[in-house]
């Protein structure tokens, strides 16, 4: 009797940090839940970086697509978002395309080298709309990963498509297909959405990616129904393809590590202080692997953390203007003395670039979190039962910000966009809400439980029993397989 043959999966992220760290938390999923094989595709310093990021017993295959960042006017070796200024990400999104030949060719190879046998299914970033006809040409089921929450990406399609605050003489105005997401104030709006014109650099490549969606055999975010409903009704009616909500998929602790940055502050340490403080007593601090403040921002958050008498970490990076992979210059960017003073008192921890994010969200000590409100921030933080103080910087995060305080009830927006002004006295009475014992803090802890809850059930698999976000990931790959029956019983 034959050995029965083994599925294999592609999937392929965007170059952006933000991207890569989802994908690669859910090629772990499958691999260990699945039992499929599966081939991560990205260019070849991104996954030279990952390789040490897999376990030791992981037959995962990393498979680089040749990329040259210089032949597309990028500074040389600029494969990832982590290492470009904003206003170069654009020109590598539109890079990727010229991937396109030699995305093919990997696919056709793989075909080849399994003796016909095509993948079960095709996994790509939200940014790569110009694989579905690569998928299509090949016979190969075709879906999209989105690490960002459904109401959030709901809200980035929408204005994308529409542009409807061009067409309004209003700060307010609300989405033509997205009614349901009640008004956008024109100050959650990231910058590259304001400017747009339909015509620029952004526009002219989202408007064509996202159109696209609708070809694809499906869509799958890092979600959870139970809380993310809105988004799933909004991708259901709006592409009438299947929509999987199959998160929260997340890197553990180690493997989140092994793919950071530099620290000078090791895990260790870390551990060792929040060790020392009491339970619910700290708040964290930070913006992501892309985002930083302005210097009078730093400044007044500086003042707001010393201020408001709280236990705090925070990952500080160079402010806007300044390279923000070099050096951090606390003498220059944060009040005379705060360094030493935090220090000395032992009351914060600064952190240059990088921390072990996970294992401090899941620390007893950890209260809450001042966070960008990216979507992989999000979930680690609700997955531990962290409420949240937003910050939204870019991208749909104005909208996951509107979505966790508006609907969900666990985060209290402090601060928007990075050119906002604050005065310090606002943020500390907004910390001290949200970490004292006060309605609001105790109702967003008790909330904030409940999701942590939400999203143990729905990745739930024993004893028979499987969660939403489980059953939704067997019928992904159900329809996969059917199509694939179809497609290989018309060649037969």
């Amino acid at each position: 009797m034959a050995a029965e043959r083994k599925e294999n999966v592609v999937l392929f992220p965007f170059m952006g940090q933000g991207h890569i760290i989802p994908f690669l938390a859910l090629a772990l999923h499958i691999e260990r839940e699945k039992g499929y094989s599966v081939t991560f595709i990205n260019t070849p310093l991104n996954i030279s970086k990952l390789r040490s990021s897999l376990p030791p017993n992981s037959s995962i295959r990393l498979l680089e697509i040749p990329f040259t960042s210089s032949d597309h006017g990028l500074p040389p070796n600029s494969e990832n978002t982590d290492v470009l200024p904003y206003h170069l990400v654009v020109r590598l999104l539109r890079a990727s395309t010229s991937l396109k030949p030699a995305f093919k060719k990997l696919l056709q190879d793989l075909i080849h080298q399994h003796h016909g046998h095509r993948p079960l299914c095709v996994i790509v970033d939200i940014f790569f709309g110009w694989t579905i006809n690569v998928a299509k040409e090949l016979g190969l089921f075709h879906a999209v990963f989105s690490g960002c929450s459904g109401f959030g990406l709901a809200c980035y399609y929408s204005l994308w498509l529409n542009l409807p605050h061009r067409k309004v003489d209003s700060l307010e105005f609300s989405l033509p297909d997205f009614e349901e997401a009640s008004t956008i104030h024109i100050s959650q709006l990231p910058k590259n959405i304001l400017e747009a014109d339909g015509k620029d650099p952004w526009a002219t490549y989202l408007q064509e990616n996202l159109s696209a969606w609708v070809d694809s055999d499906g869509i799958l975010f890092n979600t959870v129904e139970d809380f993310d409903r809105l988004g799933m009704l909004y991708f259901r009616r709006k592409l009438d393809r299947p929509v999987w909500p199959i998160g929260p998929v997340l890197l553990s602790s180690e493997s989140r590590s092994s793919i950071g940055k530099e620290t000078l502050v090791t895990p260790e340490l870390c551990r060792e202080w929040l060790n020392s403080k009491p339970t619910n007593s700290v708040l964290y601090v930070s913006f992501g692997s892309m985002n930083t403040i302005s210097t009078s921002q730093m400044m007044q958050l500086a003042l707001a953390l010393e201020g408001c008498g709280k236990n705090f970490i925070w990952v500080v990076r160079p402010p806007i203007g300044f390279d923000i992979n070099s050096e951090f210059k606390a003498n220059e960017w944060l009040p005379e003395g705060f360094e030493d003073r935090m220090k000395g008192s032992s009351r914060g921890l600064l952190i240059p670039k990088w921390a072990s994010q996970v294992e401090i969200l899941s620390h007893r000590a950890v209260s809450a979190f001042l966070s960008h409100c990216g979507w992989n921030s999000t979930l680690e933080a609700l997955s531990h039962g962290v409420p949240l103080l937003g910050w939204p910087m870019a991208a749909e995060q104005f909208f996951n910000v509107k979505l966790l305080e508006e609907e969900m009830g666990v985060c209290v927006e402090v601060a928007r966009g990075k050119s906002c002004e604050f005065r310090h006295e606002e943020l500390v009475g907004k910390i001290q809400l949200v970490m004292d014992d006060t309605e609001k803090g105790n109702e967003m802890r008790r909330k904030a439980s409940e999701v942590s809850e939400m999203t143990k059930n729905a990745m739930k698999n024993e004893n028979g029993v499987k969660g939403s976000s489980i059953r939704a990931i067997d019928n992904l790959f159900d329809a996969a397989a059917r199509q694939m029956e179809n497609t290989e019983g018309r060649q037969s």
